[in-house]
């Protein structure tokens, strides 16, 4: 199985939609995500949170996570959220980044955005991978 690792600073917003997209539509047999950040926030913004409800997924009780060379080691993909300089590069980790406004103090119709936005691009890297749940024939 591989670990894809969303990374951001915060890991309070964009870096937990992703996770949250990939793990749900992903074949856990193959794939499966953890978000992190290069500076943890104490909670997912609660705007994301509530973005996030409106499809079926719940972040309320999720904390942000710091991201750790050991944690990245376990990583064989590293996705990144825009962050400019302040995203992580790990050496010998595959990286791809992906160029997302920051959620933090958007209106919600902003937020909803960039929320359609990154699962757009988690749909696209699983179908890429050929991560998708097999369906019965």
């Amino acid at each position: 199985m591989t670990l894809v690792l969303f990374a951001c600073v915060h890991n309070a917003g964009r870096s937990q939609m992703a996770g949250a997209f990939f793990n749900a539509l992903v074949d856990p047999s193959r794939a499966r995500a953890l978000s992190a950040g290069t500076e943890p926030g104490t909670q997912v913004h609660p705007v994301v949170v509530e973005a996030m409800r409106e499809r079926g997924i719940d972040l309320a009780d999720v904390r942000p996570t710091r991201l750790t060379p050991e944690l990245a080691s376990q990583a064989a993909l590293l996705v990144t959220m825009g962050c400019g300089e302040a995203c992580p590069v790990i050496p010998g980790l595959e990286r791809d980044d992906w160029p997302l406004p920051d959620p933090k103090g958007q209106p919600m119709e902003t937020v909803r955005a960039i929320r359609d936005t990154i699962e757009a691009h988690v749909r696209a890297l699983i179908t890429a991978r050929d991560w998708s749940v097999a369906r019965p024939t």
